[in-house]
Formats: C-alpha cells, structure tokens, sequence
C-alpha cells in the first residue's frame, strides 16, 4: 500500500496482528504499512514474534497524520520496536501534525512496545495520542519517550495523551502539553524541569492485582505509582534521550523483579 498524500500532508496508516500458530509460537497474518511506515519482522525468541517500524520517509512534517495499530490476541506474543527515531519536523504546512498509536491485547496476549524517542525538532507542532486496551489477563510493557529539540536546538511544541484501559476499565489517561505556544504556561521551564526529555512506561501485569507496586521514587528524577488495576506507571525526566533511557530500563528491571518475587516491593529503591 501506499501512503496518501492530501491538502496539508499525508495519511499513513501502518497494522499489525499477532496470532497463536498453535505451534508454540506466533503468526503475524496482517503485517502492512503506507508510505513512510514501513513494518519489517525480525528474528523473534520463543513464542514471541517481533516487528521493527522503519521510517522509510522523514516525517510526520506538518499536516501529517500517522496511524500505527496493533493486536495481540489470546496466546500470542509480540514485541515492537523501531529503526531510529522519528523526528517531527514543521514541513511546508503550518498546520499540526498528528501520531496516532492504537493497541490492543486480549486476555492471554502479551505485548512489548518499544519504540525509539520521537524528538520534536523546531518550528514542529506535533499530537500524539496513545490509546491501549487490555483484557484481563493480558500484560503489557509500554515505553513512551519523548524529546523536545535535537542537540542545540530549540524545541517543537508537543501535545500527548496517553489512555489505558485494562478489562474495560480506564486506569491511565494523562495528557502533556510542552513548548513553545503549549497552553497554560507550559511552554516555560517549569513544566519539565528545564529536563529536556520526558518518558513514561506502563507496565500491566495480572500478579500487580495481588501485589500492587508501592509507590516511590526511583533516583532523582524518575517515580513508580501503582494504578487503579493490576498496573504501574512510571514517569521520568531527562536532561537527553540517553539519560531518559537508563532511568526507564532501571525502572523496568525493578518492576519484573517484582513480578518474579511479588512480595519484594522493597527491592525497588
């Protein structure tokens, strides 16, 4: 397929399902992308089946509107990630660009979404929404990070919200507005610290409704909450992308110790 190029930018849509062969492993019997979204599976591990999205265009520009799905059903399991990382940039149009994620994992389904940072270059106005449903006994690892300008630049303004539902139930659903022209005095330092780089990682794993994770900080600059449903949010902020990313994989780690060991909440320190 490809993309669509209309007034003001292009659409692009990019899907994946992941199914259970009955072998032991995991099909993949939709694998399509538009245009600038191209999807690449690579060696997996084990049941696990993986995709890489690769930007084969730079982009999203302004005006742009980019779709990633994905659905994991019963008995599968899936990790995503990407090439490099997408960069926003302000393109001819003037008007906002939009990235668009939408999962789903169904009860016994596993998904990992790991994709690499998505930096809003200057002169970008970049919307990104991430909507998630998971079944009851689904589980969920899912990385946002987010940077604002590369090196030495000055940044885009960014808008994201990020919803999470786990059996039906809303257990996550935030929204963050930041630089220039952001609503509500956002666009100044104080609203990520003067930090540079911002990153949240949802975990949902069955076990957290036994053993919710307690609540704590984690170094200075990173915080683990329990969520209302087996789920926990860890949010972080960063002078870069590199520092952003240790925070969030120590944050990790800690959180898979705790599903191995689930009445070790003191671990995570």
């Amino acid at each position: 397929m490809d993309g669509v190029t209309v007034a003001g930018g292009v659409r692009a849509v990019a899907r994946i399902v992941a199914r259970d062969d009955g072998r032991g492993g995991t099909s993949l019997p939709v694998l399509e992308g538009d245009g600038p979204l191209a999807l690449r599976r690579t060696r997996g591990s084990g049941a696990e089946a993986r995709v890489v999205l690769v930007g084969a265009m730079s982009g999203p520009l302004g005006g742009d509107h980019f779709t990633v799905a994905a659905d994991v059903e019963t008995g599968a399991r899936l990790r995503v990630g990407s090439a490099g990382a997408t960069i926003a940039l302000p393109g001819q149009s003037k008007s906002e660009s939009r990235y668009d994620v939408r999962l789903s994992v169904a009860d016994g389904g596993e998904l990992h979404w790991l994709p690499e940072q998505l930096i809003c270059a200057r002169g970008s106005d970049l919307y990104v929404t991430t909507r998630v449903d998971v079944g009851a006994a689904g589980r969920l690892v899912l990385r946002e990070e987010q940077v604002l300008g590369r090196a030495g630049e000055e940044p885009g303004r960014l808008g994201s919200r990020i919803r999470v539902s786990v059996a039906g139930r809303v257990v996550l659903d935030q929204e963050l507005a930041c630089g220039p022209g952001a609503p509500g005095g956002w666009d100044g330092p104080a609203g990520l610290g003067g930090h540079r780089a911002v990153g949240q990682l949802v975990v949902v794993r069955p076990e957290f409704a036994e053993a919710p994770v307690v609540a704590r900080v984690l170094g200075e600059n990173a915080a683990v909450v329990p969520l209302a449903g087996p789920a926990a949010l860890v949010s972080a902020v960063a002078a870069d992308a590199l520092r952003l990313r240790r925070l969030l994989d120590e944050a990790l780690g800690a959180l898979e110790s705790l599903d191995r060991a689930p009445h070790a909440q003191d671990r995570v320190n």
